[in-house]
């Protein structure tokens, strides 16, 4: 007999409305967000998740915690990735028949400098957005899309109700309440910008002063402290349209599989991210890092020449060997002996501005790790910190004159059912009051060129240039 007190209640949806158009019903809503899987629906791209209205959330920075419920607020001192993994405990349920990818959970994002919580690191940089360093939501109920065959369904739990008939009774009220939202569709046209050249942006850094940062770090690697370092600059200005707008410019410039729209009280993110940092499906982990970038030609042929030259460049490929070699290594502490495996090594893959290389690494999670102890084990990526881990963060720290904050941190979710999807933080806006901040990086290694370096920090921005600059 089937214990329905484990299993959600799934709704399949008849509706013509796109993803994009169904999360605009509840854009406005608080602490709305959308998972959004805006390209590669036949791989990276299936499903597309949004939600509102937690009914708890989770914020941390440093060890002051914070949990808000209908009833009030509570402040504590912790580790909020423990507090997070230990409030999921209480709210677990199992999969439903279809195999959604989610069947609520917990939804946000965490920031960079949450690595400070897991390895001791110094604190030079300025820490300027003063933005909370964890925030989830806990999400009784989402739509979940599904783009390849184009069908929605709603997945409702009933939490935080633990008896059967209270949990019930909720799931069904939400389901019916979400329904209604859905019924009240009407799109908004799009915001013209006041800018009637390019929007005036503001760096953290000076072009020469970038170039020296990426000389110091080439220094550190002569001296055989690192191997590879990833250094960023980054951009702030202020906006004329609002949030939404400025992501549904970005989504229509530079679909991505991994992008995502939250929409909470101290930040809104609108992210367009190509790269996944971490996917956990039962016991199965799997790792995608970027390394190796190169722009989209402009016609064909220069197209054609441009992968190529990707393809076959001895650089690009070894940044990438070394950024698997320590994937592998951080997935060597918590999967199990033998399972780890590289499945795909620097393949080439095809966004609107660029090409990049690709890897994924996969492993086996042993059965008295907790998805917790994955998360310690390998946050943030290596993709965007270098090799060492460890030494590459202390000289991000030295040379980067600001915090990252969430920039290279991960957005997505920690499901009721024990899985998670993160993606890296890349390609995003963060919107805090009417500034837009966002941060452009690449690796830096033995050959690199300075001022190569700097150029290519404005190739992987270029669909952030235009999105702050065309409508939608």
């Amino acid at each position: 007999m089937i214990d329905t007190l484990k299993l959600p209640m799934v709704e399949a949806l008849e509706t013509t409305l796109s993803p994009l158009e169904l999360f605009e019903c509840i854009k406005g809503d608080a602490d709305s967000f959308f998972l959004d899987s805006a390209m590669d629906p036949q791989k990276l791209g299936r499903y597309s998740l949004m939600g509102y209205s937690p009914f708890m959330i989770i914020i941390s920075r440093g060890e002051d915690i914070t949990i808000k419920k209908a009833s009030g607020e509570t402040k504590f001192k912790g580790n909020p990735f423990e507090e997070i993994g230990r409030y999921l405990e209480s709210y677990h349920l199992e999969k439903d028949d279809l195999q959604l990818p989610c069947n609520g959970g917990a939804v946000g994002y965490l920031s960079y400098d949450l690595g400070r919580l897991i390895e001791r690191l110094p604190s030079k940089a300025i820490d300027d957005l003063q933005l909370p360093e964890s925030h989830f939501g806990f999400y009784d109920i989402m739509l979940i899309y599904d783009n390849q065959a184009k069908l929605a369904y709603l997945v409702s739990t009933g939490f935080p109700e633990n008896g059967q008939s209270s949990r019930a009774a909720r799931a069904k009220e939400r389901l019916d309440e979400f329904k209604k939202r859905l019924k009240v569709f009407s799109r908004l046209p799009a915001q013209i910008s006041d800018h009637e050249k390019m929007a005036a942006l503001k760096s953290n850094f000076s072009h020469e002063a970038y170039v020296r940062a990426v000389e110091k770090a080439r220094s550190y690697i002569i001296e055989g402290d690192i191997f590879e370092v990833n250094i960023s600059q980054r951009y702030e200005t202020e906006i004329d349209v609002t949030p939404f707008e400025l992501y549904r410019r970005l989504r229509k410039v530079n679909p991505a599989p991994f992008a995502a729209y939250l929409n909470f009280d101290e930040v809104v993110i609108a992210s367009s991210s190509p790269e996944r940092f971490l996917r956990l499906q039962g016991d199965r982990v799997e790792t995608r890092p970027i390394k190796g970038t190169i722009r989209r030609g402009k016609n064909q042929e220069e197209d054609e020449l441009n992968s190529a030259w990707l393809l076959n460049s001895v650089k690009d490929r070894a940044e990438n060997m070394m950024i698997v070699d320590l994937e592998r290594n951080d997935l060597g502490r918590v999967c199990r002996y033998g399972s780890i495996k590289v499945t795909e090594l620097a393949v080439l893959e095809k966004y609107p501005s660029v090409f990049h290389l690709t890897s994924t690494v996969v492993g086996r999670l042993r059965k008295e790790v907790t998805r917790i102890d994955l998360l310690k084990a390998t946050f943030p990526g290596g993709s965007i910190t270098g090799a060492p881990k460890i030494r590459s963060m202390e000289i991000i720290d030295e040379l980067e004159p600001t915090r990252r904050s969430l920039y290279t941190g991960s957005i997505g979710y920690l499901s009721f059912d024990g899985d998670l999807d993160l993606n890296i933080i890349i390609r995003s806006f963060l919107i805090k009051g009417n500034k837009a901040y966002f941060q452009l990086g690449g690796a830096v290694v033995y050959d690199s060129d300075p001022e190569a370096e700097y150029q290519e920090t404005l190739i992987k921005g270029q669909a952030l240039f235009r999105a702050l600059n065309e409508e939608s």
